[in-house]
């Protein structure tokens, strides 16, 4: 291959939202490698203040129409943290259920409509509804039973109505969790046969590693999502989620309207990678096996892994999903109304979504009115760690093709399942006369 390469992918392809690849190398030497934000910044933080502590969560699931659920739980602890509002087991588990289906409607996606047309070779999923149509089929199936676990749970499958602040306005019916425990435990077989197709192309992602700090929630009890502390693959203890600021240390880059992150390292990854690493010894019995099947073992240092850790976790979130669903069979539930104490105070919500640790912080008056918000995305976390993963790769790349090195960098990009339009950047305009 020339020594010279241009690369240049304005708004690339099957992610969500808005970014581009820059190479420039000239003559052997490299001038320019970017992982460039071009997407506009959408000012949630300051939408919501002035508005009352029972508005945030509705306003704020806007900000992602994939992780939806996940910042409704984010604003909903927050706030509830800001106001001591307990939740009950009923709503816990009914959340952690409603996460959990979240959590498989947007892996799936992600895996098999975005990443398996890299690894057959295709430029969409369409073409494999000729040549692999029961492999689109049993994905369609999947994804099917996701949203409809969304719907049953949240009131509708994206910007659930039911959670609010201390409860769930309606419950699923017994019918409806009766049908549900069937579907998801034949689903359980469902997506190991899909693991074994994945793992069947997988050898079409590169070889390439790069050893990074991974940031997530742990929690002594179990594989963490809905609740635990912040710790890393770099250190052995846990932070409190109301301290995540000295965590994602956020930062801006001339190239990005998202933010960027960094903690012990020049950058971390969040995510199903992040999540794996951290907690791999919690996993359920058959997410175990899936995660041997696919390679998954320790610590991980490819981020294509993190579309392997995208399947385990859904095999996660089904063996779960069927305890809650089986716990919530054993209970008489009920439309709860807790009492809510209007007063000042500052809350933080950390969840896991999909593509890794979200924050809310809140803080409320006297009138339970927002005066301040912060909001921290997980793919802005991510970006610096794609720009790091770019500096290693381009240079070890090369001798091969430019098409190919191409097309590696925009693998590279989907494999962290980027949701670019999150950003939520705040920008503080003065003006001047």
């Amino acid at each position: 291959m020339s020594k010279d390469v241009k690369i240049n992918v304005k708004h690339l392809t099957r992610v969500e939202g808005h970014g581009n690849i820059v190479v420039d190398v000239n003559s052997g030497k490299i001038e320019k490698v970017e992982w460039q934000v071009s997407e506009a910044p959408r000012f949630f933080e300051t939408m919501v203040v002035g508005r009352e502590y029972s508005e945030l969560a509705t306003i704020t699931s806007r900000i992602c129409g994939i992780c939806s659920i996940g910042h409704t739980f984010a604003s909903l602890k927050a706030t509830e943290a800001a106001l001591g509002v307990e939740i009950s087991e009923q709503t816990r588990v009914l959340r952690e259920l409603l996460l959990h289906g979240e959590t498989m409607q947007s892996h799936i996606l992600h895996v098999c409509y975005l990443v398996l047309p890299d690894l057959f070779k295709v430029g969409s999923v369409l073409p494999l509804i000729e040549s692999h149509k029961e492999v689109v089929l049993l994905v369609t199936k999947i994804h099917r039973l996701a949203n409809e676990l969304c719907d049953i749970i949240g009131g509708r499958t994206t910007h659930p109505i039911r959670p609010k602040v201390g409860h769930f306005t309606m419950l699923p019916t017994r019918k409806e969790l009766e049908g549900l425990k069937v579907r998801l435990e034949e689903c359980l077989g469902d997506l190991k046969q899909l693991a074994e197709t994945f793992q069947s192309v997988s050898d079409g992602f590169p070889e390439f590693s790069r050893e990074t700090e991974y940031v997530s929630l742990t929690n002594e009890k179990e594989y963490a999502f809905y609740d635990g502390e912040v710790t890393t693959t770099d250190i052995d203890k846990v932070i409190k989620a109301d301290e995540y600021r000295g965590v994602v240390n956020e930062f801006v880059v001339p190239q990005s309207t998202a933010k960027y992150g960094k903690f012990n390292r020049e950058s971390f990854m969040v995510g199903a990678l992040a999540r794996y690493n951290n907690n791999h010894a919690q996993l359920t019995s058959l997410s175990k096996e899936v995660a041997e099947l696919l390679g998954l073992s320790g610590i991980n240092y490819s981020p294509y892994q993190n579309n392997a850790a995208q399947i385990v976790e859904c095999v996660f979130a089904v063996e779960r999903s069927i305890n809650h669903v089986d716990w919530l069979l054993l209970q008489e539930l009920k439309v709860e109304k807790p009492e809510i104490k209007v007063k000042n105070g500052r809350g933080v919500g950390a969840v896991e979504v999909p593509r890794g640790i979200l924050f809310h912080d809140y803080t409320y008056n006297d009138d339970g009115i927002c005066v301040a918000a912060n909001c921290v995305i997980p793919t802005n976390l991510n970006h610096n760690n794609i720009q790091k993963d770019f500096e290693k790769m381009v240079p070890a790349m090369l001798d091969i093709p430019q098409e190919e090195l191409r097309f590696n960098l925009e693998m590279l990009v989907r494999a962290y399942d980027p949701c670019i339009s999150c950003s939520t950047h705040y920008l503080n305009v003065e003006f001047k006369k």
